[in-house]
């Protein structure tokens, strides 16, 4: 079977289409992006269950791995630094909050990954996946209007995972959905073969419509499990109930509408009427009652990233840079105007019109004096359009090089690479990964940064590292041998017998892991 990749341009037009209806399937649940894996690989889908009927963790774990192999794959998966910070504070405070109330278990707190990935797509959408893992897209990021909903949202797909949901759908269904999933992926490779794609879209929508809508969605006892639990998890975490009830407020809202397909979290998450009666008496509020929340500086600009990031096209992009010197910037708030001075600089800093992003961040800059969470952001900007103009300099001469936040380390990094003096930058991006080993976007720019610094064999270790952190083992195994292979040549490169000695344990491990997976995809299923 020919391996399916995003980025397989050797397949035809329809082939895109059929990938993204699948994905469009799937998001709300356990099987985003499984399409890519070999049969025999689908067949190991569902290891054994336990005495109990239900999967164990690390069965869970594993299955999540699969798939977020796949996800760090596809061309919509970003590593934003700043978006990433800003959703990992609201992550923690919830983790942490679960611990507290005994949601999350220490078994589960041990073997689950409990990582958010980002994706660039536009509609509003979360999903939790097997293993700990969850799914957010920028287009809901977009429309949250406070930390608070944005914590609703994070809280409800976190008791997914806690309360054991997925695994408990999975033991139910395990006898049937191997099917689907072998089903699905015939559809894709039908898919892949026909120019207009007809017969493979058939195929997947078959298998679909036969399967969805009462074995992949979450039951109704279920999302109110769910509901409750996760209020108290946000609560708990310090977050408003506002936010809860203003969250609810567009969702019940946007259930009323037509569906366009521009809400899919309605479709994995759906609003009943019972529900809503549950969730309005648990939390003891009704829609267009509950006070507002005031819309942050800081988070109008993160919104207004995420707008930006999901690569709307040149005319929005436009619009955007364009809405900074409208009659109503005007008139609205002055957290409104930071997110509109945001969203037009970043703009115009992908249009590479740098003159005008460097006027716009100007303007934001003393928009948001006075406010430091703000103000950090807007000189974070800054220094990352310098970087884009080509003037590594002045980026530099805005940053702080012995920052210890992720956003300004990174930047700082590239401009150190940038101005060929990277040797400051190396020790504050070591000590972070070896806190942060699952780090993948630290650990590449730290083998640039090796790179530059004229350390070979440290920089491929460090693309290695990169490589385990996204899951692809085979690739880090090469990089491991490709840095073993540099160590044994004479008189290549001078030795570091510590680093030498660390490659060869990793590359070790690598290797164990290795044969595991061949193991477990020779292993006949039960």
């Amino acid at each position: 079977m020919p391996r399916l990749t995003p980025t397989d341009r050797s397949l035809p037009p329809a082939a895109p289409r059929a990938r993204r209806l699948l994905r469009g399937l799937c998001a709300g649940l356990l099987m985003a992006a499984q399409v890519a894996l070999p049969l025999r690989a689908q067949a190991q889908l569902l290891p054994g269950m336990g005495d109990g009927g239900e999967m164990t963790a690390a069965a869970e774990r594993h299955l999540g791995d699969q798939i977020a192999r796949e996800l760090y794959r596809d061309p919509d998966y970003l590593d934003d630094p700043v978006l990433v910070e800003y959703v990992q504070d609201v992550w923690q405070r919830l983790l942490a909050a679960a611990r507290v109330r005994g949601e999350l278990t220490p078994e589960l707190d041990e073997r689950f990954a409990w990582t958010i990935l980002l994706g660039r797509d536009r509609t509003i959408n979360a999903f939790a996946l097997p293993g700990g893992y969850l799914g957010l897209n920028l287009g809901l990021l977009a429309v949250v209007g406070s930390r608070d909903e944005l914590a609703t949202v994070l809280g409800h797909e976190l008791s997914h995972v806690t309360q054991r949901h997925i695994a408990r759908i999975m033991a139910k269904q395990s006898q049937q959905l191997p099917l689907m999933l072998a089903a699905l992926v015939l559809g894709v490779i039908a898919a892949s073969k026909s120019r207009n794609g007809d017969a493979g879209q058939a195929m997947i929508m078959g298998s679909q419509a036969a399967f969805m809508q009462n074995q992949l969605s979450f039951s109704r006892d279920m999302e109110r499990e769910a509901d409750r639990v996760g209020f108290g998890v946000m609560t708990q975490a310090g977050y408003a109930p506002q936010g809860a009830a203003a969250m609810f407020e567009k969702l019940q809202y946007a259930a009323r509408l037509n569906d366009n397909g521009s809400y899919p979290y309605l479709r994995s998450h759906p609003l009943n009427s019972e529900r809503i009666a549950d969730m309005q008496g648990r939390f003891q509020f009704r829609p267009g009652n509950a006070a507002a929340l005031p819309l942050l500086m800081d988070h109008a600009m993160i919104t207004a990233r995420a707008r930006v990031f999901t690569r709307p096209g040149v005319d929005v992009l436009r619009q955007w840079v364009d809405a900074a010197g409208a009659g109503e910037f005007a008139r609205s708030s002055p957290a409104q105007q930071a997110g509109t001075l945001y969203a037009a600089a970043l703009s115009a800093n992908e249009l590479r019109d740098f003159k005008a992003a460097r006027a716009l961040v100007q303007r934001l800059i003393a928009r948001t004096a006075g406010d430091a969470p703000s103000a950090r952001l807007a000189r974070l900007l800054s220094a990352e359009i310098e970087l884009a103009a080509g003037a590594p300099q002045a980026a530099a001469a805005l940053l702080d090089p012995k920052a210890k936040d992720r956003p300004e380390m990174l930047l700082a990094a590239q401009a150190a690479v940038a101005t060929h003096s990277p040797a400051p930058m190396i020790p504050p991006l070591r000590d972070w990964v070896a806190t942060h080993p699952r780090d993948a976007t630290v650990w590449r720019m730290l083998a640039n940064l090796y790179g530059a610094n004229n350390e070979p064999v440290s920089a491929i270790r460090a693309d290695a590292e990169s490589n385990v952190a996204t899951l692809d083992l085979a690739a880090a195994r090469d990089r491991f041998k490709a840095a073993q292979d540099l160590v044994r040549k004479p008189g290549s490169v001078p030795i570091d017998h510590y680093e030498a000695s660390i490659i060869d344990t990793r590359a070790r491990a690598v290797d164990a892991l290795l044969r595991e997976q061949a193991a477990e995809e020779k292993r006949p299923p039960r």
